[in-house]
């Protein structure tokens, strides 16, 4: 049977790992209005769900995210539901699910990392996620939708302009974890008293 200190720590985490999904679902609906490609907060809530929560439980709140978009709640950016397997920016969402455990791994390897980690932590999760993103858009499209896309377009729409706006919430992402780590680490090991 678990101490009741255990008990206590798991529930604090399941707590923030339910934050952190609500704030994935918000981030998906607040657009930033740029020219070309209007970019959401979805990725700065994912990544900050890895550096704060730890790999494991930014996977988990990301993964939790998802499922509850595909048992049909509309907290996609494009609404929710099975179908959403079809859509060709599903790898994305993936991508958010493995960037969170990459960049909450990296950046948790130190009890206090510097900007440095964190922007390696930050742009390792960027990488994945539009590593996911481009696969499965160029799968989807190629061989499940019969609307080829070549590797040069892939690379220009799907991440060049795109891009930018992401390592801009990469910058970001650090900063705010920088101030926010010490403060979620000693809240953690405050004891219930």
């Amino acid at each position: 049977m678990k101490s009741e200190k255990a008990a206590g720590k798991e529930i604090k985490e399941m707590v923030l790992c339910a934050l952190f999904v609500a704030l994935i679902a918000a981030g998906a609906f607040i657009k930033i209005p740029v020219p070309v490609v209007p970019f959401t907060l979805q990725y700065l809530f994912t990544m900050l769900a890895g550096l704060l929560l730890g790999g494991r439980w930014g996977l988990i709140s990301v993964g939790v995210y998802i499922i509850l978009g595909l048992a049909g709640l509309p907290v996609f950016a494009q609404g929710g539901g099975i179908g959403y397997l079809f859509q060709p920016s599903f790898g994305y969402l993936l991508g958010f699910a493995a960037g969170a455990f990459v960049t909450g791994t990296i950046a948790n390897r130190k009890s206090r990392p510097g900007y440095g980690r964190l922007l390696a932590a930050n742009f390792a999760g960027l990488g994945i996620v539009y590593l996911f993103g481009m696969v499965y858009y160029y799968l989807m499209s190629n061989f499940y939708l019969g609307d080829p896309i070549g590797l040069w377009p892939l690379f220009v729409y799907c991440f060049l302009l795109a891009v930018p706006g992401d390592l801009v919430l990469s910058l970001l992402g650090a900063v705010l974890a920088k101030r926010l780590i010490p403060l979620i680490k000693m809240q953690r090991s405050v004891s219930l008293g």
